[in-house]
């Protein structure tokens, strides 16, 4: 098969992966939208003062009724001491110094989503809580974000505040930062920045209702999928306060509480307390999660959006628009306001606000009902967070219902007398109440009203109980995978794992299929709990452990499956297989059915030296081989190049489609049967030492007998193969030479003159076979070449393969040049790799795979091959391999956050041109534009092209803002090269070297390499040099 052959092979596999996606795609863009379908919530995800990183931890703060109210941060520039005042009227100072804030706001792993740090530095914190968020949302809906990419999947968040920017223009870094700066501070693109990383292609709409805008983001979202307008919809909001504006004009109005905390709906509320955070929702239609298998936390049952319009003031509640949103949202649900048993509050803590709403709640739900509507409002733990406070109030409410639980309200020994509580049976939750279920799922509505008097409702309900799934027999060995951008996000995923338990094979399949792989990788060969706790460990710390795998997915590299021949037979192959994996089981028997004589007894039967007779041995290696190979195509791993060694090749050329399996079967019997009844005696001796030399060693024997080549498996490597007294001869003489012999346990000298009288008679049995085309090309163990179509149909080509020399050494030379980068041998135990080890050679690393050991068992080994397979980048289809089953919740993805934070002082970005030796730091030499046109015109080829790299490596550097010179292999759009910063290479460049580069010659060439080789080329063309 030519190159041009594998391509065709390579295209089609992809075509018929790319029609099953389209497939897919189609079935979901057929379902029609239905206006009142439930709407199922399949994630949150959040971060909220007091530590509060997940929904859980948001909870058990809530639980424990702890309060998050904290001083002003210190690590964002703020005049803390000058801020305040304890006069109201103080013109530029606020009478409290207390609110809800998030530590680490400025954290953020720019690398992860392909930010610069410049950029990062010039991005609101807001945009990369949002995008943090929003992955960690889609892990915990137990989708792997990447899967995503392309899809109908919405964006609705809801953004305030703005005022990062003014910071860096009060602390003069403008410089630093402009040109990122605009877009990284506009609300606008808060939204689209998730929906640009993470490739959704559903609407992207950010708005700002002030304090509703998470709500009304959220019923926006619903509305949207309900519409068919998307399929999926992150939706929530997320405050975070860069400056203390905020609490200077509050402070005026006097409508802060002193210490900061919002006392909801009691008697002692003196008004709000600010507070940061972000919540998002990941929300599909319910038909539409069950069908994925999403998992469904609550459903939004209703939800409406309206106006206080033209009433008693622009900034005032109105209670009688409150109570018309409710009911709106009551309706939309189809719910009477008995239907509902609690209400989880806007709840400010205002004197003028928490009144009107109580009263308004007391209208709606107040009359006929027979039970207390519990209200609450989290704000009273965490303050007010503006415009996540919504979907706080949702998350909250969502854990509750699953905890059966509805927590205390905070700071409220006794309601606001300012309400008429006898009105109906509205309760202030001051204590946690028990939340049961009974004949109906749970309910509960959440309130945010905004100070531009857009209000929003939506009614929450709890989840159905999920429907049983089968779920498939847990597979005879387990493989956790883990993967991360970097080494140390890495051993933070083992950390996290740790700590986490669940179902080994739960979260197996948790790992494979909801999380998204990256390059660096680990898997582990799961073991009991002690033993996986101790692989993890192992990986947290850098250290190695049996269980554990470790790789680096790179660019794809061809994979050869390896085909050993004789010698390579145990007793026993293939039991434990057998019993294990069906696949297995069902193809060695479809080959027992076609195979004389039967090789079922003598592999695992009571006298394993049988194994050892040829009839026996070619016959069971090939049925071991192919079972192998079925039970790994069935987890998509497949060769891209096939070689065998000796009757490997025949192996090789029926998996590559060649021979069918009946006539290779005959083919194989045939072989065995006629070699073995070949003239007896001979010998086989391994002779570590060059061909050339041991033919050498050949020609110059004048002694009894003949000897020749057998084999040649390795530059280093030999096999001698003849009659027993020369070949015993030639072998001592090696062997007084100091070099290493080794005899094997063969019964004829196969492949040479003793195999002559059988030949012809092996060829009319070939003859009588119709061969075709291979579908995956195989290396000529004759000519250590890919076999031609011609060869392969040539009954005197396999007649010359019992006879000839088996060039297994070159094959492989054929192999690595052709690029193969990866080499799984397929048999009971490893006897040809270091053989391909030693013709790589140390320029040539290739992966280097044994399918089985002898020290493990068969399936255990076999799980340690499809690890070994999948952390060097290869495709595993792990849904076949750990069957379909319950995933695990896992922990999300272990961020490498680094602060950014544009008060903390602009790094140095400057138009010096760094020209430096090799390896050395980008900043070390200055020179000025002439001086390096002409150091670069009076360099060697070799020497310029270094010169241009460190150039290249210290101004995308500078221009992107890393504190070092960047990777010479590393992706420049991973390194965050957008084209606003490619511009200002490109014009560094031509000051620096007088090139002139375009931006499709950038893209072209998409590492610091690549551009310093393109650029040395080019210099040399433009000036004769």
């Amino acid at each position: 098969m030519t190159t041009a052959d594998e391509k065709v092979v390579r295209a089609l596999r992809a075509a018929l992966k790319e029609n099953e996606r389209l497939r897919q795609a189609s079935r979901r863009l057929a379902v029609p939208a239905t206006g009142d379908e439930p709407i199922a919530i399949v994630a949150m995800g959040c971060r909220y003062p007091g530590g509060a990183g997940t929904p859980e931890e948001l909870w058990r703060l809530l639980a424990d009724g702890a309060d998050a109210i904290g001083p002003f941060p210190a690590d964002r520039g703020w005049d803390v001491e000058g801020l305040y005042d304890p006069d109201p009227d103080r013109a530029g100072t606020t009478y409290t110094r207390h609110g809800g804030f998030l530590e680490g706001a400025g954290d953020f792993d720019a690398a992860f989503f392909g930010m610069s740090p410049r950029e990062a530095l010039a991005t609101d914190p807001q945009q990369r809580l949002l995008l943090e968020v929003a992955w960690e949302t889609l892990e915990r809906a137990a989708i792997d974000p990447a899967t995503l990419r392309g899809t109908r999947t919405g964006v609705y968040t809801g953004v305030m505040y703005d005022d990062y920017g003014s910071v860096a223009k009060a602390g003069g870094s403008l410089g630093e930062v402009e040109g990122f700066l605009g877009v990284g501070t506009a609300g606008s693109v808060a939204s689209g920045r998730i929906s640009y990383v993470l490739g959704l292609e559903g609407p992207a709409i950010t708005l700002d209702t002030a304090c509703s805008s998470s709500l009304v983001a959220i019923h926006l979202a619903a509305q949207a999928l309900r519409n068919g307008e998307c399929d999926l919809a992150l939706a929530g909001g997320v405050t975070v306060m860069a400056t203390p504006g905020v609490f200077v004009e509050f402070s005026r109005q006097r409508g802060l509480s002193p210490d900061g905390r919002c006392r909801a709906f009691s008697a002692d509320a003196d008004g709000t307390g600010f507070a940061e955070g972000a919540g998002l929702l990941l929300l599909e239609r319910l038909s539409d999660a069950r069908a994925n298998d999403h998992p469904v936390l609550a459903l939004v049952r209703g939800s409406a959006v309206n106006q206080d319009g033209a009433s008693n003031g622009l900034t005032a509640p109105n209670g009688p628009s409150q109570r018309r949103v409710i009911q709106a949202a009551l309706a939309a649900g189809d719910l009477a306001p008995a239907d509902v048993d609690a209400v989880e509050g806007h709840g400010t803590g205002t004197t003028l606000g928490d009144p009107i709403e109580a009263q308004a709640l007391l209208d709606v739900f107040g009359p006929d009902r027979d039970r207390p509507l519990w209200l609450g409002s989290v704000k009273s733990n965490l303050g007010h967070t503006q415009a996540a406070a919504g979907v706080a109030g949702v998350i909250k409410m969502v854990m509750a219902m699953r905890r059966g639980t509805l927590p205390p309200t905070l700071h409220a020994a006794e309601p606001t007398p300012h309400a008429d509580w006898t009105a109906g049976p509205v309760r202030l939750l001051t204590e946690p109440v028990p939340w049961p279920g009974g004949e109906r799922p749970r309910r509960a509505g959440v309130s945010s009203f905004s100070i531009s008097g857009t209000n929003a409702h939506v009614v929450v309900e709890q989840a159905p109980e999920p429907g049983a799934r089968p779920a498939d027999p847990a597979p005879p060995a387990t493989v956790w995978t883990l993967s991360a951008r970097t080494e140390e996000a890495l051993r933070g995923q083992a950390a996290r794992l740790r700590d986490h338990p669940g179902p080994t094979v739960d979260v197996a399949r948790a790992l494979a299929a909801t999380r998204a792989r990256f390059a660096r990788r680990a898997a582990i060969v799961c073991g009991g709990p002690e033993e996986n706790r101790r692989a993890l460990d192992a990986l947290r710390r850098g250290g190695s452990h049996p269980a554990l795998v470790r790789g680096e997915a790179g660019p794809p590299v061809p994979l050869a499956f390896v085909l050993p021949g004789q010698g390579s037979q145990l007793p026993g192959m293939g039991r434990a297989l057998y019993e294990a994996h069906p696949v297995f089981a069902e193809t060695l028997d479809a080959v027992f059915k076609h195979l004389e004589p039967d090789v079922q007894p003598v592999m695992w039967g009571d006298a394993p030296a049988l194994l050892n007779q040829t009839k026996f041995t070619q016959p069971a290696l090939f049925a071991f081989q192919v079972a192998l190979y079925r039970l790994l195509e069935s987890w998509d791993i497949v060769p891209d190049r096939l070689i065998g060694h000796s009757v490997g090749e025949l192996t090789a050329a029926h998996l590559s489609g060649v021979f069918s399996l009946e006539d290779a079967c005959h083919l194989v019997s045939s072989r065995a049967s006629v070699m073995q009844k070949a003239p007896p005696g001979g010998a086989m001796i391994a002779v570590q030492a060059p061909e050339r030399e041991v033919a050498e060693s050949i020609a110059a024997y004048t002694g009894p007998g003949r000897a020749g080549l057998g084999a040649v498996n390795s530059p280093g490597s030999a096999v001698l193969s003849g009659d027993e007294e020369a070949v015993t001869a030639i072998a001592e003489q090696w062997r007084e030479r100091g070099r290493r012999i080794r005899r094997l346990e063969v019964s004829h000298a196969f492949h040479s003159q003793h195999m002559d009288p059988i030949l012809a008679c092996f060829q009319r049995t070939v003859a009588e076979v119709a061969a075709g085309v291979p579908l995956i090309p195989l290396v000529s163990n004759l000519t250590g070449e890919i076999a031609t179509v011609d060869e392969l149909r040539s009954p005197a080509h396999w007649a010359g393969l019992v006879r000839g020399t088996v060039r297994f050494g070159a094959g492989v030379e054929t192999l690595l040049r052709l690029g193969t980068g990866r080499f799984l041998e397929l048999s009971p135990r490893p006897t040809l790799l270091q053989a391909i080890g030693e013709t790589a050679g140390r320029r040539r690393t290739p992966a280097l795979i044994p399918a089985l050991r002898p020290d493990l068992p068969e399936p255990q080994a076999l799980a340690r091959a499809v690890a070994t397979v999948h952390v060097g980048g290869g495709h595993v289809d792990w849904t076949r391999f750990l069957g379909r089953g319950p995933h695990a919740d896992l922990p999300t993805y272990a961020f490498q956050r680094k602060r950014a934070w544009i008060e903390d002082g602009p790094r140095p970005t400057g138009p010096a041109v760094a020209v430096t030796d090799a390896g050395a730091d980008a900043g070390a030499e200055e020179t000025g534009p002439g001086d390096l046109r002409d150091t670069l015109a009076a360099a060697p080829p070799e020497r310029r092209e270094t010169l241009l790299l460190d150039l290249l490596r210290g101004q995308l550097a500078a221009v992107l803002g890393h504190d070092e010179a960047v990777g010479a292999d590393t992706d420049l759009m991973d390194l965050g090269l957008t084209s606003f910063a490619a511009l200002e290479v490109m014009t560094r460049l031509r000051t620096a070297t007088g090139l002139e580069l375009s931006p499709a010659e950038l893209y072209d060439n998409p590492t610091s390499r690549a551009l310093a080789r393109h650029l040395a080329t080019t210099f040399a063309e433009g000036t004769g040099t």
